[in-house]
């Protein structure tokens, strides 16, 4: 190895994260989580474990057609779903854009262009005249105060829109579908993308508890016991009562009290300071898509201005904030060993056709650095969980672009989560088909379901 390469190891220590730091990592994770279910403490709780109301997971049965509404990032998608008997169903769906104006503009701005489309969509697909139940994923920090009630309690993910933050948005999207008065909606669930893939994935496999979301953000959700859920509303106990609940963790904001600091380093500290929510979401900032591609180019401008890579030259493109796309990581982390030929492409992209061997060897160790510290986060927090619910054998539902398309994610998260696993414990990652889409419509389905 050459030389500059030892140093550039050296300095990236801090990015690894040891046995020591995980054990640690998941005792505070689990006392975040016990300080959110807790109604004395909930309120000053980083970790908020809203509760989802969610208590019964699919079991096979539903059938059906029901729409879903999925609204979590600058895009979202409307789909038809057809649930026919044992595991099939037809589905049809369309992504439509939330222009930057609407996504810093009014609540009703946002929730009337929400409302057009799903009209546009039902006409297209000769539904328009039906009364359909619609399960809606909605994958901003919620406090649910039943099914179908759920105030956001903060947006993240670049929006902005006034006049929500506070408020009941089933309501807002009921009062935006009354207002255009042209098609019957009946909206049957609000829930997240966390949960939408846990029950994704629970209609094929009976033995999920876990769903998560390692994508633009990262998010977990789990079943609880009613019992330990502080500030569930209904009763806890009696005959016909059921014991558990789907907590909504927001784990995203982990580490917002100083938990994470004893792991920080100095390039979170920089991400976090010139995002739009500084000091917010510290762990969701170690680990997903919106900041993992600008962690790796940070370190490589720190190393090339420090002479340690392409012989100290940058590049415009290099040195400018947010060109180092997420994407580029797992293709770097994508050549096979001793090649470099898409780390070229991704350097060639970025200006630096002078780099050498060595400097793709080197870049690529970084990008290693990053994502294997971002998965052995997540794996601290899903470990935790699994220990927390103790159950003989849980499957983890995984959704998210991360998770997705990194080569190397889902087998560090399998290897760490294994070594911190009680040992009487089997666990399986499963990925989800599209979890917010169908999950929405499984959780409007069993709603219905269960009403019946």
């Amino acid at each position: 190895m050459d030389c500059n390469g030892e140093q550039i190891r050296e300095q990236c220590k801090e990015l690894v994260l040891t046995d020591k730091h995980i054990e640690e990592l998941m005792r505070r994770v689990v006392k975040e989580i016990n300080r959110g279910l807790s109604k004395e403490t909930h309120a000053e709780a980083d970790v908020k474990c809203f509760i989802t109301y969610v208590q019964d997971l699919p079991n096979g049965k539903e059938k059906g057609k029901f729409l879903a509404l999925d609204l979590g990032g600058t895009n979202f998608r409307v789909l038809l779903i057809v649930l026919k008997d044992e595991n099939e169903f037809e589905m049809l769906s369309k992504i439509y854009a939330i222009p930057q104006s609407i996504m810093l503009g009014s609540g009703t701005q946002l929730f009337d262009h929400i409302a057009e489309c799903l009209a546009n969509f039902m006409k297209e697909h000769s539904v328009y005249e039906e009364r359909l139940p619609l399960g809606f994923t909605f994958s901003f920090p919620l406090t649910q105060l039943g099914l179908t009630k759920g105030i956001l309690a903060r947006w993240t993910k670049g929006f902005n829109c006034s006049g929500v933050v506070g408020e009941d948005v089933v309501q807002l999207l009921k009062d935006a579908i009354a207002r255009r008065g042209d098609v019957q909606i009946d909206i049957c669930a609000i829930l997240n993308d966390t949960t939408g893939t846990l029950m994704s994935c629970a209609w094929k496999n009976h033995n999920c508890r876990i769903g998560l979301i390692v994508g633009t953000g990262s998010n977990a959700c789990y079943v609880e016991r009613v019992e330990n859920c502080d500030l569930f509303d209904g009763p806890k106990s009696g005959p016909n009562i059921k014991k558990h609940v789907l907590i909504n963790t927001e784990w995203g904001a982990f580490g917002d009290d100083g938990a994470l600091d004893f792991v920080r380093t100095e390039y979170d500290r920089e991400i976090d300071q010139h995002s739009i929510n500084p000091g917010r979401q510290l762990q969701e900032k170690m680990i997903s898509g919106m900041y993992m591609g600008e962690l790796a180019r940070l370190a490589i401008v720190r190393f090339t201005k420090a002479g340690l890579l392409f012989g100290g030259v940058g590049s415009d493109i290099l040195f400018k904030r947010g060109q180092f796309f997420t994407k580029y990581v797992s293709e770097i982390e994508s050549d096979k060993p001793g090649t470099y030929y898409n780390c070229r492409e991704v350097l060639e992209e970025l200006g630096l056709d002078h780099a050498t061997d060595e400097d793709c060897a080197n870049v690529r160790f970084i990008c290693e650095c990053v994502s294997s510290r971002a998965a052995h986060l997540v794996s601290a927090g899903i470990a935790a969980l699994i220990n927390k619910m103790d159950e003989p054998s849980v499957t983890v539902g995984v959704d998210g672009s991360v998770y997705r398309f990194h080569p190397k994610f889902h087998d560090l998260m399998v290897q760490k989560i294994r070594q911190f696993v009680k040992p009487h414990i089997s666990f399986d990652l499963m990925l989800s088909e599209d979890g917010s889409g169908r999950g929405a419509a499984l959780v409007a389905a069993v709603a219905c379901r269960e009403a019946q």
